[in-house]
Formats: structure tokens, sequence, C-alpha cells
């Protein structure tokens, strides 16, 4: 046989070794297996450096190596709550809450995500009240600041960010700032050079141990956590640079959702934040008591509870609680998200919802930021209305708000959009809010955005050009491994 010949044999053997793992040892949906398997019988080469860079599973992280020594003190609390909520024993002040009992025990069961009902939290909904607000808790803080956010700009706002957290290191306060080496891949090496030389610490988290070639390229931590002396917690969807303030003429307004919480909720932000820098420095936090300062006081008398999700888990707990969020709906579901990529059982869920009376309303940015997803989002409205969906296409600038609200009763506001990418590739953390006000501020927010949407018709999206509907197919069927 010739080289040529040998070689050919040799990729072709290669590929089927890989898909039987694919297939028969490693646990994927069915979806996402067939896809790897179409692109490595006939993409042969490329397809299997695809999937070395793209495709490998992440393993579980052992929680109690990144908790520390203090584990202990999180699994009492964990334990008193699992019992109290499966049987139903939770002293809710409003009774109607209580029909959500199963749905917190589900998160505490598959996420460790405690509950807590003495919190106080302001909404953002633009970029320079929430980063006045970060600003202003960043000067008052008199112990630590710790920072995760998806992207990074070296802009005006990012220079704005470092050069104030720089002066609270120069003071003693210990600055933490960990950033995702993908979402932040264009910061120059001297971004940080003025929090370093004023004692501030900063890390990227799964950085690439080789030039030019990262196998976890496709693992990105998305959170964006900033928690000022474990009392002052924010979470959302806004990263850090100008565009977020409004600023980039591409995108005109940056509509978002971001939460400023005080209470015991911040502490799960916290926890979160000091796993997330163990596994990405070396040098270890240990969950000493002046990170945790449990408080006794009501600074709000709001539910909530943080649910973190990731690639390290097989579950998929941020999606499994949107799932049993839309189906205990009786009258409203109001999704706002920037990017729609469900799988079987989100779609599901939202179908059966529409077809059982309820009143689900879906909003999408009208531009893209990123055409391909932009383009699966697109294939799937079809779907949605003909199941009686109604579908806002927001069209004063960019929406980016990750928010559901259920019968103004629940919500969820947080870091992960409705896609397959940030419910089983990135490291995400949403709140679950189990309050009346709350609820109804962020239904007030979304009829606002009506007014700045266009409602789409069935009509409408019939009438889209076939090239229009060849992206959007293509795009949907490679959506699963992308």
């Amino acid at each position: 046989m010739s080289l040529l010949q040998n070689l050919s044999l040799l990729i072709m053997l290669l590929n089927i070794s890989l898909a039987v793992t694919i297939i028969f040892l490693e646990r994927r949906n069915a979806t996402s297996t067939w896809a790897w398997v179409m692109v490595l019988f006939f993409i042969p080469v490329l397809g299997f450096i695809m999937y070395l860079i793209l495709g490998q599973k992440i393993k579980r992280r052992k929680l109690n190596k990144l908790l520390g020594d203090n584990q202990r003190i999180i699994e009492e609390e964990y334990g008193k709550q699992m019992t109290m909520f499966a049987g139903r024993e939770y002293p809710f002040e409003d009774r109607d809450f209580a029909k959500y009992q199963d749905m917190i025990y589900m998160n505490l069961l598959s996420s460790y995500a405690l509950y807590t009902d003495n919190n106080e939290i302001d909404i953002y909904t633009n970029g320079n009240r929430k980063f006045d607000a970060l600003l202003e808790d960043i000067a008052a803080a008199s112990h630590h600041i710790h920072l995760v956010y998806y992207i990074v700009r070296d802009d005006a706002l990012g220079r704005r960010l470092v050069k104030a957290l720089a002066e609270k290191a120069a003071q003693g306060i210990e600055v933490r700032f960990l950033y995702d080496h993908i979402g932040s891949s264009a910061l120059p090496k001297r971004f940080f050079r003025e929090l370093r030389a004023a004692g501030g610490m900063e890390v990227a988290f799964f950085p690439s141990r080789i030039p030019y070639l990262n196998l976890k390229i496709n693992y990105r931590n998305h959170r964006k956590l900033a928690i000022i002396d474990g009392k002052v917690g924010y979470i959302g969807g806004f990263n850090i640079g100008d565009e977020y303030l409004g600023l980039n003429k591409h995108f005109g307004e940056w509509r978002d959702t971001h939460l400023k919480v005080k209470g015991n909720a911040v502490l799960q932000m916290q926890a979160q934040f000091l796993m997330d820098w163990n596994l990405a420095f070396s040098g270890k936090i240990e969950l000493l008591e002046h990170y945790f300062p449990v408080s006794d006081e009501m600074p709000g008398r709001i539910g909530m509870q943080l649910v973190a999700s990731g690639p390290d888990s097989e579950e998929q707990q941020i999606k499994n609680a949107y799932v049993k969020m839309i189906y205990s709906a009786e009258q409203t579901i109001c999704l706002q998200t920037p990017y729609f990529v469900p799988d079987e059982s989100l779609l599901t869920s939202l179908r059966i919802a529409a077809q059982s009376g309820v009143d689900v309303r879906i909003m999408m940015p009208s531009k893209p930021d990123h055409f391909f997803v932009y383009w699966a989002s697109r294939s799937y409205m079809g779907e949605l209305l003909a199941s009686g969906i109604k579908i806002y296409l927001y069209e004063r600038g960019f929406l980016h708000a990750k928010t559901l609200v259920i019968d103004s009763k629940v919500a969820s506001v947080g870091t992960a959009n409705l896609d397959i990418r940030s419910f089983k590739l990135n490291f995400e953390m949403n709140a679950f809010i189990y309050d009346r006000d709350t609820s109804n501020r962020l239904m007030d927010i979304f009829r606002q955005d009506e007014k700045e949407c266009h409602l789409l018709t069935a009509e409408e999206y019939a009438a889209r050009p076939l090239f229009q509907r060849m992206k959007e197919s293509v795009s949907r069927l490679l959506s699963p491994i992308l």
C-alpha cells in the first residue's frame, strides 16, 4: 500500500474510534452526538482537530477541594434546608409561595443553592447607573473586593474601574479580579499593571498554556459578579466596556438587566467567586469567616437562590430551573434573551404553556452581535409563532438582558443566555427571585420595552428570503457543537 493509502486508512480508523467513543462512552445528547459524528466523517482531518479543541468534556470539580476546610458550615445549613423544603415546611409569610417549594428543593439538590429571605434588590437597566453604583460601593469597601467578568475592555470604562481598584488596593483592601481568557482576549498585558503595583491580584480563567493552542477554549467563565465586603453583590448581564454604556455607534443604546443585592444571598455569590478563583489560581483561598459576614439583620424581605451551572456538572441546573418555572406558569411568561437556541425540553415547555392558554412573550434583539447565533435563534421562530407565542424584536439599540418572569411572582435574572452554550459549556450564575414586588418591577420594565419593539407576525416570518432560511438551518444544525 502507498503512503497516501496508509495515511487515509489511519485517518479513517481514527475517526471511527473517536466516533465510537462519542456514541458509547461519552454522555451526550443525541443531537450533539450525531452532529459530531457527521463532522468527523464528512470533514475527516479538520473534524478531528475541531473535536480536540471544541468537543472534549471537562472533568467535574471536587466541591470539597475548592470550598476548603470550612465547607462543614455550608453543608450543615444545606442539610437543614433540604429537610425543610423536602417536607414543605418552610414558613413563608405569603403562603402563595409555598407552591414553589419543590423548585427551591430542586435547586438545592442540584446546585447547593441555599435559600435566603432577608434580601434587598436594586434593578439596573442602564450601564451608566450600574457602574456608577458599583464604583461607589468599591470606594466604600473596607475589607475586600472580588470581581469576575467575562469581557473586560481596555477602554475608558475599563481603565476607570482598574484605577478605582488600584486606589483601594493601595489602602490595604484585598482586591481580586478574575476575567475570562477568551472573552477578554484583546486585553493587553499592561492593563492590570497599576492594580498589581498597588498590591491587587488578577488572574485569567482557563488561559492558554501553549501559545495559540487552548484545549479549553470552548469552556468560558461567563459570570459577571462583584462582591464587596461580603455584604453587597452584583449579578447580571453587563460586562465591562464602553459599549455597555451605549457608546458603540453600531449597537447604540445597550439594554441590559443587572441586580444589586444586599442580604445573605451575597454569600452564595462569594462562595462561587472563591471556588472560581481557586480553580483558576494556584494560591488557594480558604473560606474564612471574614469573607462570610452572616447577618441576622433584614436589609429586605426578598427570597432568593443563586444557581450556578457549568460544564463540570452533568446537570444543566439553570436550564432545569427555567423549565420548572415555565411549567409552573398559570397566566404569563415574559422572557428576554439576546440569543434563543433552546434544546427540545425548553422549547417543548414554552409551546405547551402557550397551548395551555398561558400568555407567552419572548423578546429578542432585532439586530445581531454574533451572526451565527442570530441566525440559529431565528430558525426557532416559526415553531414559536405556530404555538401562539408572541415574539417581540427590540429595535432601540441592542437587547442583552437575561430575564424570565412567571405570573408576576417569581423571576430570574443572571448571566445565562437562553442557548445551548450557556446551559452546557459556559460557567454561569442566575438569581432566582421569589417576590411579588421584584417580579412586578421586572414586568413593568418588560412592558416599557415592548414599546421599543416590533411584534413579529407569522406572515412576516414566512416571507423571509430563501437564503436567510438556508443560513438559519445550517446554524441550527451546528449550534449543538459550536
